[in-house]
Order: C-alpha cells, then structure tokens, then sequence
C-alpha cells in the first residue's frame, strides 16, 4: 500500500505542477490575443485554470473534482494556449519602447 500511495503523492504533485503551468502561462499572455485567436477572454482562463489548481491542491487525486480540472487545464493546454501562440508575438507581454505607437513602432515617417 506504501507504494501506491507514494505513486498517487507523485500523481498529485505532477497534477498540481501542470495546473500551476497553466495557470501561470494564461497570465503571462496578453488579454488582446485572447480575442484575436477567438477564444475566451483572459479573466474567464485566469479563474478556470485557478479553480483548477487550487482544487488540486485541496482534494486527492482520486475525487471527482480534480478530474475536472485536468480536464479544463488539458483544454487550455491544447486549444487554447497553442491558438495564442500562433500568433504574432506569441501572445506575450511585452513592453515597448517610447517611440512606439498604438500601430507599432514608430519609425519617423520612412
């Protein structure tokens, strides 16, 4: 029996380390890809995926509830995250520089 149990401990902590992942990964990507790659908004992705680790972190592996959310995190993983990066700049934050304008960079009208 230890060893099943040391196998759901390792489960579990692989569960919790995928979600945390995920959930990090959505709040790192830029709110306007979200709209761009036409799928839900970031606020929605930010609460799914911190339900998701947080349940994670609460129930055991075995239970219903963090079946669910692999599942959500599995959604976000495979639809949604690989739609984000496809696009230009990967979906990331980034900082521009002073000169940049809503449009790009400003380039002194070359």
């Amino acid at each position: 029996m230890q060893g099943f149990a040391g196998l759901m401990w390792l489960l579990s902590m692989a569960l919790i380390v995928f979600s945390g992942f995920a959930l990090f990964d959505a709040a790192v990507r830029r709110e306007d890809a979200y709209r761009a790659a036409d799928k839900k908004t970031k606020p929605f992705w930010l609460i799914v995926l911190g339900i998701a680790f947080v349940v994670n972190l609460l129930f055991p592996i075995l239970s219903f509830l963090p079946i669910i959310g692999l599942i959500a995190t599995i959604v976000y993983m495979v639809d949604v995250r690989p739609a984000i990066r496809a696009l230009p700049g990967g979906g990331r934050s980034r900082r521009g520089s002073s000169s940049d304008g809503p449009y790009g960079p400003y380039n002194g009208g070359r």
